[in-house]
């Protein structure tokens, strides 16, 4: 079976390639390379160097490849970004995603089914203490990525409706593991890792107040991330929505400490301010998860995987 993986040069989409090459799918990637790398394609894997933002381009693409399924990762994954930039994030993660889903519903197209990368991170808003998110909880994203994801779902069920494009809905939690860029993709892991090796100072954004730990986050080990994507893929997954993540909660501050001693790094730790769209509790319920793919990787243990791949890199 053939699928179409957009952002497959990237972080996480280039784990899914791995996977679906793998488990024996034809592959191909549509990736801009404006954070993805072609190396991370693998020999084989056909690349199109495409913006998702050009409609022809992207309508041309799979018109070529004539994919049966396609897995949605690229986006502009940066809240930051989105805070500063609105209008960039929805020419991305919005207009970008129209033209993939019309792609897919196109005459003559074979696409059944859409795979997309959501995000639990930054969908449900703040998650009370005491409380995890799951697929039903309240949607009340605070950034304009969140909203963004969040409205490409809605799409995705009006495609679905309209067209009859089949899809599974992934929403993310902070994924982390090897082939993150601190310089080009969003995740403290690899800006953390980034600054430890070099004996630079990690520094912890407020969840309210300069000093206060940091803000609570749910990470999820990229592997875990790639199989969700590839059971999806093989029509395995029971639920339409799943969550993707760990449901342990650490705080800016645990993870910058277990990186600092992982890496053996002389690297101080500084306490900054709020971030603007710093989400302070983000939690999710895994519960989905683990019933259909098992225990999730310990964060002790994807920081060691990690670690290690970051030190080869050096």
């Amino acid at each position: 079976m053939r699928v179409l993986i957009s952002g497959g040069a990237g972080f996480i989409g280039s784990h899914i390639v791995a996977q679906a090459v793998a488990a024996g799918f034809e592959v191909a990637v549509l990736d801009n390379l404006s954070t993805g790398k072609r190396e991370n394609v693998p020999p084989g894997v056909k690349l199109f160097t495409v913006d998702l933002r050009d409609r022809d381009a992207t309508l041309g693409a799979l018109r070529d490849f004539d994919p049966e399924l396609v897995s949605h990762q690229a986006a502009q994954a940066s809240v930051p970004i989105s805070m500063r930039d609105p209008r960039l994030d929805a020419e991305v993660n919005v207009i970008g995603g129209i033209n993939l889903l019309d792609a897919c519903t196109a005459p003559k197209s074979r696409v059944q089914k859409c795979v997309f990368a959501s995000t639990g991170g930054a969908i449900y808003g703040e998650v009370a203490d005491g409380q995890r998110a799951s697929e039903s909880f309240p949607l009340e994203p605070k950034s304009p990525y969140g909203i963004h994801k969040l409205t490409f779902e809605k799409l995705l069920a009006v495609y679905g409706q309209s067209r009859g494009l089949s899809h599974t809905v992934l929403r993310y939690a902070n994924v982390y593991g090897p082939r993150q860029d601190p310089h080009g993709e969003a995740g403290v892991v690899a800006i953390f890792f980034d600054a430890a090796l070099a004996a630079k100072t990690l520094t912890v954004f407020a969840k309210k107040s300069e000093g206060d730990g940091g803000c609570i986050r749910d990470y999820v080990y990229v592997g875990d991330a790639a199989r969700a994507n590839l059971l999806a893929m093989q029509g395995k997954l029971p639920h339409a929505v799943m969550n993707v993540g760990s449901g342990h909660a650490t705080t800016t501050l645990e993870l910058a400490r277990q990186i600092v001693s992982l890496t053996g790094s002389i690297s101080s730790i500084e306490q900054g301010g709020v971030r603007a769209g710093d989400i302070e509790r983000s939690l999710l319920d895994v519960s989905r998860f683990e019933q259909t793919l098992g225990p999730v990787t310990p964060l002790a243990a994807g920081l060691a995987e990690t670690a290690r791949w970051y030190r080869e890199r050096a």
